[in-house]
């Protein structure tokens, strides 16, 4: 085995398997970052990598006030949003048609309904109290969203009514994960780590190992994954809780967060595609999701059960 599983282990960040390398840590989207390297980076990439977690931040964040989806929200109508939504948006397209909408950004509405809000009040409304009532009257990402863009690679117009609020948690962190790590290929860096609480892309020829955090027990790990030139990462339902059955996975068709799996781990070429795939897992057969994408995954259930893909580049320990 690799690492003992009885062991503490600390499943965010990689376990290193080569000279300690180079890193730089910071808090960002409310959340903890890491990026490893084999030198330091320039103060000018660590800078440039800040400004660009801030202006994903200001555009796509449900809980600032000067957002552009909080705009949307409160009823601008119509948003424009950067060239970089384009990507982004077209990913949750793929995901809604493959999870028969399990994974849908509108799911915004029902998670601050439950409590997950703007001013994190943590405490289900009236109408978060049970599940949505008739679901077949729920706004829809395609059915409620219009986008348009004047051509490839320009920005993303939106129009959607009053309320509707975007929650881009799914697949947003994973693609912000990507967003840094072009921005370190673009400043002539091959050999790195991204890892944001979580959600990793590596670049390089030697292979990273990861911990596969048991969802009930954080001291323990449920196995290690090995990859190189791929991108990881794991969900779970006991990371944001804060009631009786609340968490911030939530199946948008019935309104009630997930029950039966507890935690997801996803490697795929993309950190983005790994963070969408890791939601969706939580709702949908890997079977129906692999007529669409390519991945290799581990899931745990409530009642112990793990699954693991074939090809999945790790093991699970007994």
């Amino acid at each position: 085995m690799l690492a003992d599983p009885s062991a503490p282990v600390d499943p965010s960040a990689p376990v290193a398997s080569a000279p300690s390398p180079w890193r730089f840590d910071f808090e960002a989207i409310g959340t903890r970052w890491q990026i490893e390297t084999p030198q330091p980076l320039p103060p000018a990439t660590r800078a440039a990598v800040l400004e660009r977690v801030e202006a994903f931040d200001r555009d796509y964040s449900r809980f600032r006030p000067d957002s552009l989806v909080t705009a949307l929200a409160r009823g601008a109508g119509r948003v424009d949003f950067p060239a970089d939504a384009a990507p982004l948006f077209e990913l949750y397209d793929r995901l809604h048609a493959a999870t028969d909408g399990a994974v849908d950004p509108l799911v915004g509405a029902r998670l601050e309904q439950l409590g997950y809000d703007a001013n994190y009040s943590l405490r289900a409304s009236p109408a978060g109290e049970s599940s949505i009532p008739d679901a077949r009257a729920r706004p829809t990402w395609p059915t409620t969203v219009t986008r348009t863009s004047a051509s490839p690679g320009s920005g993303v117009t939106v129009s959607a009514p009053a309320g509707t609020v975007i929650d881009l948690g799914a697949a947003g962190k994973g693609y912000l994960v990507d967003l840094v790590a072009s921005l370190l290929r673009g400043a002539g860096h091959t050999e790195y780590v991204v890892d944001g609480s979580g959600d990793l892309a590596h670049s390089g020829g030697t292979p990273v190992r990861v911990g596969l955090e048991h969802p009930l027990d954080p001291r323990k790990a449920i196995g290690v994954a090995e990859f190189a030139g791929l991108s990881l990462c794991a969900s779970a339902s006991n990371r944001r809780v804060w009631g009786e059955g609340l968490h911030h996975i939530v199946d948008p068709r019935t309104g009630s967060p997930a029950r039966e799996v507890i935690a997801t781990w996803v490697v795929a070429s993309s950190t983005a595609l790994a963070d969408g795939l890791a939601t969706a897992l939580f709702f949908t057969g890997a079977h129906q999701l692999a007529k669409t994408f390519h991945f290799s995954y581990v899931r745990m259930y409530a009642d112990g059960r793990a699954e693991r893909s074939r090809d999945f580049p790790g093991e699970l320990f007994a």
